[in-house]
C-alpha cells in the first residue's frame, strides 16, 4: 500500500505521536488526531500558538487493525459523535472522517444538547463542507504512523 502523507498542528514538534486522556472527548474519543488537509493542520498549529507546529507523518494503513470509517457526515457519524462527546469508549484502532468545522461544531453542540432536533442539524449542516480527521486510538494504531518532519508557522 502507498504512504500517505497527514498532518498533526501543535504548539511543539511530535516525534513520538501519543493517545492522551483528556477533560473532554474529541469526536472519536480519546486519540491522536490528524488530517490530511495541510490548511486545516496549520489552523490547529496557529490556534495552539503564535509560533505553531504543523507535524507531517506518513501514514502506512494495515489492514490487520479495526477500521471505522465515514466518507461523510451521515446519521450515523453524528451518533457516533454524539456518544463519544458524551464519554462513550469504543474499540477501533482508527476512526477516520469528516470533522466539523466551528459552524457545523456549533450545531452538534446544539443537536447534543437537545436545543435543535436531528432535522434540524441536517437543514443547517447541508450547505457546509466538513474537513478530514484520522484518529489513533491503540498502540498499534500508532506505529502506522512515521514522523517526516516538522515545519514552525508564523516565524
Amino acid at each position: 500500500m502507498d504512504k500517505i502523507l497527514l498532518y498533526h498542528g501543535s504548539d511543539t514538534e511530535v516525534e513520538f505521536p501519543e493517545i492522551r486522556k483528556t477533560k473532554y472527548t474529541k469526536d472519536f474519543s480519546w486519540g491522536f488526531y490528524c488530517t490530511n488537509d495541510y490548511e486545516q493542520a496549520y489552523k490547529w498549529a496557529d490556534r495552539k500558538s503564535k509560533k505553531g507546529i504543523v507535524n507531517v507523518y506518513s501514514y502506512t494503513p494495515n489492514d490487520e487493525l479495526k477500521v471505522l470509517e465515514f466518507d461523510k457526515m451521515t446519521n450515523e457519524w453524528l451518533d457516533f459523535i454524539a456518544k463519544c462527546r458524551a464519554g462513550f469508549v469504543h474499540d477501533y484502532d482508527i476512526v477516520e472522517g469528516p470533522m466539523a468545522d466551528d459552524t457545523i461544531w456549533n450545531f452538534v453542540n446544539d443537536f447534543l444538547a437537545r436545543n435543535i432536533s436531528r432535522k434540524v442539524f441536517w437543514d443547517y449542516a447541508e450547505f457546509k463542507h466538513p474537513t478530514h480527521q484520522i484518529s489513533f486510538h491503540s498502540l498499534k494504531a500508532l506505529d502506522c504512523l512515521k514522523f517526516e518532519r516538522s515545519e514552525q508557522i508564523n516565524e
